[in-house]
């Protein structure tokens, strides 16, 4: 109800009381401007009454409207959870040795959508650094257009009357993303299996997740001729000063080679035992360690003022090899479908008393966004 209206009216109606309040103590009749005034009085409350009313109504069919849409969409969860409740259910009849519980592809059966999504957001938040790249969730091929300016590149330059300006072209070449097809395995034990009191679709989901999670770190940062690219394949890198030391200077001009734009969301990565020795680095002059604590960031340690994260698949620091990588990592993309395929294995684990359930999914990695990330070499000796 409109607070104005309620207003209005009252105003009137406090105006007519004071009309035939005068009159009585007067004692007297009003007379015709007062009884005018009056039913002008009467007709505009009886407006006021109508537009209320109105209003009224309207609000009336907007709760009804918004009362069908919130059922609609009530409804419409409750059938989404149903349905992933029967599919869950036919998921964990597959694992089980129910091979006919689901639909079967060329590499096992395919698994929904709604679990197969499960796994893929447990891949992401297992590998940091897989989470740090630029992710597709998409099946096809990917191509990327790559600007390549090693050789020439398109600038400006001062030029005088009747002189010929030089032209510059970058060049682009084409990247493109894959579909190579990766099988995980992993056991679960029948003992598990078959406790009712065991979240079993749960723990099979982090167990494919894990082993996914383990070969696409893996191959993020190592690669493999001719399948997956890591950083190890970057061109920009920085070789130490010292042979077979890694110093403080040499972090400092890694950390400058990549443009001021890209280093709001850099990083670094690096082997454990890397980490170890940088961590016992030490300013000359004040005697405080380079490498800070910082719980507040990934996972928790600070290096020139960016977070730092170590992989065991990361390179140790040796002759010639790239041992510390620094950027942002998006510039490293990565293409994994949420297509997940498995297969159960009954028999090959039947002596550990485990079945084995092998996830297979179609993935790739490159380096498309070269600019964004550099690499330090240990100088050989």
């Amino acid at each position: 109800m409109s607070k104005g209206l309620v207003e209005q009216k009252n105003g009137l109606i406090e105006e007519m009381e004071g009309l035939v309040n005068k009159a009585k103590t007067e004692t007297r009749s009003l007379d015709n401007d007062e009884l005018t005034r009056v039913e002008e009085i009467k007709r505009e409350v009886e407006q006021i009454d109508k537009t209320i009313e109105a209003e009224n109504l309207v609000r009336s069919f907007e709760k009804v409207e918004e009362k069908i849409v919130e059922k609609e969409v009530k409804d419409m969860n409750t059938q989404t959870r149903e349905l992933e409740i029967r599919e869950e259910k036919k998921f964990l009849d597959f694992v089980r040795g129910n091979e006919r519980a689901l639909d079967v592809a060329n590499n096992g059966a395919v698994i929904p959508t709604h679990i197969a999504n499960k796994i893929i957001e447990k891949v992401k938040e297992l590998s940091p650094i897989y989470s740090l790249t630029t992710i597709y969730n998409v099946g096809g091929d990917l191509a990327f257009p790559v600007y390549d300016e090693t050789s020439s590149s398109i600038s400006a330059a001062y030029v005088e009357d009747g002189e010929t300006l030089t032209e510059g072209t970058g060049k682009f070449k084409v990247v493109t993303l894959k579909n190579f097809i990766v099988g995980c395995l992993a056991k679960v034990s029948k003992s598990l299996m078959n406790r009712t009191d065991f979240d079993l679709l749960n723990f099979v989901i982090l167990k494919v997740a894990e082993a996914i999670s383990e070969f696409i770190e893996k191959e993020l940062i190592t690669g493999n001729a001719g399948k997956m690219s890591g950083l190890v394949s970057m061109e920009n890198t920085v070789e130490t000063s010292i042979a077979n030391v890694i110093d403080a200077d040499d972090l400092i001009e890694l950390q400058m080679a990549i443009p001021e734009k890209f280093q709001a969301n850099a990083c670094w990565i690096m082997h454990k035992d890397t980490l170890k020795a940088i961590r016992k680095l030490k300013n000359a002059a004040t005697g405080e360690y380079l490498l800070q604590k910082d719980l507040t960031k990934g996972f928790g340690w600070d290096l020139l003022g960016r977070p730092v994260y170590t992989s065991e698949n990361c390179p140790k620091a040796e002759d010639s090899s790239k041992a510390v990588f620094y950027g942002d990592m998006s510039g490293l993309y990565t293409k994994l479908t949420k297509k997940v395929e498995l297969q159960v294995l009954l028999e090959k684990y039947a002596d550990q008393r485990a079945v084995g359930v092998i996830g297979y999914v179609e993935l790739d990695s490159k380096i498309i966004e070269p600019q964004k990330l550099a690499a330090l070499t240990v100088k050989s000796a």
